[in-house]
């Protein structure tokens, strides 16, 4: 992995633990073995710019999966249910679920930072635009399918926190139990 990649990485990691501004350079550099100099060889704007660059790291990868798992499966349900399967095993093993929540930092820095809000709306976005082709492949209407999606984002992104702040699976399990009443009969 070459140097930029390494400090993406463990930066977005960090992010995702503690909050963009709880991690600070010196903690980003002594995690990637790095020196100031190579940091911001990288990075020349700083901690912000390496912020950004993270969040597009994080689109991408939680695009992929997102695609690949919504690909699989035949129905928004059951795609819906494995993801949040998928979610409830990263906690339970891992004790976080960092591969797929950035909403700490969103409600951090969305308000001061326009480049930082911009690349986690786009991420959002990009996500509700594969839930809503999936919704209306599942047989909702365009504007059904628009409202249902960015419940399903909320209604995740909101589990998610609240998994990591009670330290349970259980408000993802909620949700996932909810699914199936609000997609049910809501076609047309």
């Amino acid at each position: 992995m070459d140097t930029k990649s390494l400090i993406i990485d463990k930066a977005t990691l960090l992010f995702q633990q503690k909050g963009y501004k709880s991690v600070g350079v010196s903690e980003i550099l002594k995690a990637c073995e790095v020196t100031k100099g190579a940091l911001y060889h990288h990075f020349p704007n700083g901690k912000e710019e390496l912020l950004i660059a993270s969040l597009h790291g994080l689109n991408e990868t939680i695009m992929i999966d997102v695609e690949d798992i919504f690909s699989k499966h035949s129905s928004t349900q059951e795609a819906i249910q494995f993801m949040i399967d998928k979610l409830i095993l990263s906690l339970e093993t891992e004790g976080t679920i960092t591969g797929y929540t950035f909403s700490s930092i969103v409600s951090e820095m969305a308000t001061v930072s326009e480049p930082v809000r911009k690349a986690c709306s786009l991420l959002y976005e990009n996500i509700q635009s594969i839930y809503r082709a999936k919704l209306v492949s599942d047989g909702f209407t365009n504007e059904s399918a628009s409202t249902i999606a960015m419940w399903m984002i909320a209604s995740i992104e909101g589990a998610m926190m609240l998994c990591l702040t009670q330290q349970s699976s259980d408000p993802l399990r909620t949700v996932a139990q909810l699914f199936p009443i609000i997609l049910k009969g809501r076609t047309s």
